[in-house]
C-alpha cells in the first residue's frame, strides 16, 4: 500500500488550521493594531473634557476640590490631589487626572478607560512569560507548515504548478521589493 501524502498533508493543514484559529486571531487582531500605533492606542481609550471652575483667592482643599468636580460628575471619583508648582493643581480620579490652572481656572479631564480585546490580545501578541514565548514559538512553526501544506492541496491549473506558483511568486515578490526600496 503506497503512503498517501497527499492525505496526510491535507489532515495536517486541516488541523493545525483548527487548533491554531484562536492563535492566529489574536496575533492578526494585535498586528493591526500594533501597525497603526501612530493613530491610536490599542490599549486604551483616553478622553479628555475642558472645565471651568471658580478657584477664589486660597489655594482649595480636598473639600473645595470636590465642590470642583460636582458639576461633571467626578467628585466620587476623587483620590487625591497634589500641586506640582504654583500654577497648577492636579487631582487624581478613578481612571484619569484633573490639570486646573489656578490663575484662570480652566482645567482638563483625562479618563483612561480599558480598550477591551485589543488589550488581551496585544498583552499576548508581547510574550508576557517564557512559557507564552515557547507557545508562540511552537505557533511560529505551525505556521510554516501551514504555509508549506497549503501550497500542495490545489491541484491542477489551480496549482503551485500553474496558477498557484505565480500568486506565490507575487507573494514572495512583494516584501522583498518592498525591503529594496525601503530598507537597503
Amino acid at each position: 500500500m503506497a503512503f498517501k501524502w497527499r492525505k496526510w498533508n491535507r489532515a495536517v493543514h486541516r488541523d493545525f488550521g483548527y487548533f491554531f484559529f484562536g492563535m492566529t486571531f489574536i496575533y492578526a487582531l494585535s498586528g493591526i493594531a500594533i501597525n497603526h500605533l501612530h493613530d491610536w492606542n490599542p490599549n486604551y481609550v483616553i478622553t479628555t473634557e475642558d472645565i471651568q471652575v471658580d478657584i477664589g483667592d486660597n489655594k482649595p482643599g480636598k473639600t473645595e476640590i470636590k465642590a470642583f468636580l460636582k458639576p461633571y460628575e467626578e467628585d466620587v471619583n476623587y483620590r487625591n490631589h497634589y500641586y506640582p508648582n504654583d500654577e497648577v493643581l492636579k487631582v487624581f480620579i478613578k481612571d484619569g487626572n484633573v490639570y486646573i490652572d489656578l490663575e484662570t481656572g480652566e482645567g482638563l479631564i483625562e479618563k483612561t478607560i480599558r480598550r477591551p480585546l485589543f488589550r488581551e490580545v496585544n498583552y499576548l501578541h508581547y510574550n508576557p512569560i517564557k512559557y507564552w514565548t515557547w507557545y508562540s514559538d511552537i505557533f511560529a512553526g505551525a505556521l510554516i507548515i501551514l504555509s508549506l501544506s497549503g501550497l500542495l492541496i490545489p491541484r491542477g491549473d489551480k496549482g503551485i504548478t500553474a496558477r498557484g506558483s505565480w500568486l506565490t511568486i507575487l507573494g514572495i515578490a512583494i516584501p522583498v521589493v518592498y525591503l529594496f526600496i525601503y530598507f537597503y
